[in-house]
């Protein structure tokens, strides 16, 4: 059970890491604009890509999902 939650708190680590990387990539882009290199854009477009093919109520859903998750951990703790 200990190795577990390592290994759970690595993981967790290396997702906000990531998701810190890809808001930092975004605000380089919002800063410098056209000027912030092919790497910036491409993620940029992709990730606007991916934000205009997901429909409404998907977000919505997943929205809802969050909130039931983030209660129902206050909840036991």
């Amino acid at each position: 059970m200990i190795l577990l939650d390592k290994v759970q708190k690595f993981l967790w680590a290396f997702v906000e890491c990531a998701f810190l990387a890809l808001l930092s990539i975004i605000l380089i882009h919002l800063i410098l604009g056209d000027n912030s290199g092919a790497y910036v854009k491409s993620v940029v477009d992709n990730v606007l890509r991916f934000a205009g093919a997901v429909p409404t109520p998907s977000l919505i859903g997943l929205a809802i999902v969050g909130m039931l998750v983030y209660l129902i951990a206050v909840r036991f703790r």
